[in-house]
């Protein structure tokens, strides 16, 4: 774990008054939340380490869709530059380790990949926009 990298970013989340950022740097991630509480003034940001892979997650509206989800705070591009075609198309088919999008944090690059195989249904996540950890960017039906 990288202590400067923390700081930097508990810094950032003090500096720019948001609720919070993450990143991933050589295969750790880092993320700096400030604490939901009652009193007026902002608490400590305090470090939460997550797995670095976005996991699928289900959706209610059906058992054979899979949502591809962000594993990090940024902003979201589906194609590698603004000239190239997009990673994916809704009626694409994916396969796990294929690249579906890049999310950019803190002028890191880091290409999100499908963990399953199925076809894209639907495109969340709007292209040049942020997204938070968590956000679901894909639906997927499965294969």
């Amino acid at each position: 774990m990288d202590f400067e990298v923390l700081r930097k970013l508990i810094q950032i989340v003090k500096e720019e008054d948001i609720s919070g950022i993450s990143i991933e740097e050589k295969g750790v991630k880092y993320e700096v939340r400030r604490e939901k509480g009652g009193s007026a003034a902002p608490s400590s940001p305090s470090p939460v380490l997550h797995p670095s892979s976005p996991v699928p997650a289900k959706t209610e509206a059906d058992d054979d869709l899979i949502a591809i989800t962000s594993p990090m705070v940024g902003t979201f591009y589906r194609s590698p530059s603004p000239e190239a075609p997009p990673f994916i198309q809704v009626g694409d088919e994916v396969e796990p380790g294929k690249v579906v999008c890049i999310v950019e944090a803190m002028k890191l690059f880091n290409e999100i990949e499908a963990e399953l195989r199925g076809k894209v249904v639907k495109v969340l996540a709007e292209n040049g926009k942020p997204v938070e950890y968590g956000q679901k960017l894909f639906l997927i039906k499965k294969a």
